[in-house]
């Protein structure tokens, strides 16, 4: 994941001007309500990447831990929520091996801040697997999670023979590879690999980590709601509840 550290690094100074973020209240009005947040909750952010949502949670009165992978997203978060005048508990790891000293009530993993983001050698069904897992283990027993993941509906309808010939579209593992450029000039780039879910798939996969699935719809941010999967947008939302541990072999 040394790359996407790296990408994020670079990029965190510019990430809040990405028009995606505008949505930040909108979403965690939807958040607070989907994951009947009592006041004082602990709220769980991972992947927090700038904290645009963690700052906000924190700014009602929650109690959050924001984790991310970027140390110069961290920074920028960090900022964020000086400004706002607003406690959180930010630590940088990995999302697939994090531990939590204390159980959230509730859990956010949103907009590709962890979950759908390969590193070089990334498997991408174990990658994934393993992020759904810390996560269970963070929440306490029936503790809800807000979960977005990269759609491979709108991408199966415009990739061509050329793209899977180029490796830029893998039809088998869904894992899509785009070259990503980064630094002041654009001078660093990458191949980004990110895994792609049908709402199914992703539904069982959450499922098999060990959560009970409530809800499966449209996730794109700035389009928060429980809704229908329109074929064009990005993201899959899935609202999810731990289950009891033994719930599920």
């Amino acid at each position: 994941m040394t790359q996407w550290r790296d990408f994020f690094d670079g990029h965190a100074p510019r990430y809040m001007d990405e028009p995606f973020t505008v949505g930040t209240v909108a979403e965690v009005d939807f958040a607070e309500r989907e994951l009947g947040l009592a006041p004082g909750a602990h709220v769980l952010d991972v992947g927090c990447g700038a904290g645009r949502h963690s700052v906000e949670l924190a700014r009602r009165g929650y109690r959050v831990t924001g984790l991310d992978l970027s140390a110069g997203m961290l920074e920028q978060a960090r900022v964020a929520a000086g400004a706002a005048g607003v406690e959180v508990r930010w630590i940088e790891t990995d999302a697939t091996e994090f531990v939590l000293d204390e159980p959230a009530d509730a859990g956010l993993c949103v907009c590709e801040g962890a979950f759908s983001l390969l590193g070089a050698a990334d498997d991408p069904w174990s990658h994934d697997h393993a992020i759904l897992r810390c996560i269970h283990d963070a929440l306490r027993p029936g503790g809800p999670l807000l979960l977005t993941a990269l759609s491979v509906l709108r991408v199966a309808r415009l990739v061509t023979p050329d793209d899977v010939a180029a490796g830029r579209f893998d039809p088998l593992t869904s894992v899509e590879t785009d070259t990503l450029e980064y630094g002041e000039g654009g001078e660093r780039r990458f191949a980004a690999r990110e895994r792609l879910y049908t709402p199914v798939e992703l539904a069982r996969f959450v499922g098999e980590a060990g959560f009970a699935v409530e809800h499966v719809g449209g996730g794109t941010a700035g389009m928060w709601g429980r809704r229908p999967l329109d074929l064009d947008e990005y993201e899959i939302m899935v609202i999810a509840r731990r289950e009891a541990d033994g719930a599920r072999d």
